[in-house]
């Protein structure tokens, strides 16, 4: 299979391609497909990493369930979801989510737990991360006191614009950023209370939330390693940039390269695709508790 391409497993009614994920549109539900693809500064890389999709939605739909938050996930299986019949169910077996329409809040509700990326860079000039003031003396990786919340403008192409609080509560209203503030919080410390204790720190995060019925209910994917930071808690060391079970090891490969990041970017080589589908598979096993099955049956 070409880790790359999917959509001629579902012909005809793919509505949106983002970076990694397809979308289909199947009426009252939409298909989520979460592809091989990879992405790293704002370009989709030639090179898939294998399995990386089936990592992506199996470790979504175990937050989902462990959560227990309100969310619009339907099912995972395919034999249990109504496909047009020239589906290819084999293809999309593993990869694929069958969740609810709702009305998408215009949100990144960003968290964040630790000072690194971005964060790291504003708050050595400003000691601010998106604005919000922090306490001096903090390094690099740095545990903050408590999570902060940042929001940011979605795009479809290009970066995330972050914004303040007070301009999203223009944006949405201000219960609604009120409560969208609230809940991701507690949804990033309940789930990096249980991923720290099978060894990995979630540094940040980002989460998206819609509307049905006025009810807000998590969407999209939660806690994985392409929305999230996931650092290794037995080599966590603050002062330094962590390694990462992300694909933070991609982009760290493209920077040593000539590549000038305006142009297309270069295939990777054999040894960057192994090594990053361990790093997804290591993370999917540490958070499970099961062993990554490759082959998944319809």
């Amino acid at each position: 299979m070409n880790p790359v391409v999917l959509e001629s497993s579902l012909p005809g009614i793919l509505v949106r391609r983002g970076k990694v994920r397809d979308v289909y549109d199947l009426g009252d539900r939409l298909l989520l497909v979460s592809t091989d693809r990879i992405s790293a500064f704002d370009w989709v890389l030639p090179t898939g990493i294998p399995d990386k999709g089936r990592v992506l939605n199996q470790i979504a739909a175990f937050w989902f369930d462990l959560l227990g938050e309100p969310n619009h996930l339907l099912t995972t299986d395919v034999n249990a979801m109504d496909l047009p019949a020239e589906a290819d169910r084999h293809l999309l077996a593993g990869r694929s989510s069958l969740v609810r329409k709702t009305r998408v809040v215009p949100i990144e509700c960003v968290v964040r737990g630790y000072l690194a990326g971005s964060g790291w860079k504003e708050y050595q000039k400003s000691g601010t991360v998106c604005g919000v003031k922090l306490r001096p003396g903090l390094v690099e990786g740095a545990a903050l006191d408590e999570p902060i919340f940042t929001p940011a403008t979605k795009a479809e192409t290009g970066h995330d614009e972050n914004i303040s609080f007070e301009r999203m509560a223009d944006l949405v209203g201000r219960e609604l950023a009120e409560e969208l503030r609230r809940r991701s919080i507690a949804v990033f410390e309940k789930g990096a209370s249980y991923a720290k204790a099978r060894g990995i720190l979630i540094a940040d995060t980002k989460f998206e939330w819609g509307l049905v019925d006025d009810r807000l209910i998590l969407i999209d994917e939660v806690l994985t390693p392409d929305s999230s930071r996931f650092w290794p808690a037995d080599r966590y060391q603050p002062g330094r940039g962590q390694p990462s079970f992300d694909k933070q090891f991609v982009r760290d490969w493209l920077e040593a390269t000539s590549w000038d990041k305006n142009s297309p970017p270069p295939p990777l080589p054999d040894d960057v695709v192994l090594n990053t589908r361990r790093r997804y598979l290591e993370a999917f096993e540490r958070l499970t508790g099961k062993r990554f099955e490759t082959q998944t049956g319809v």
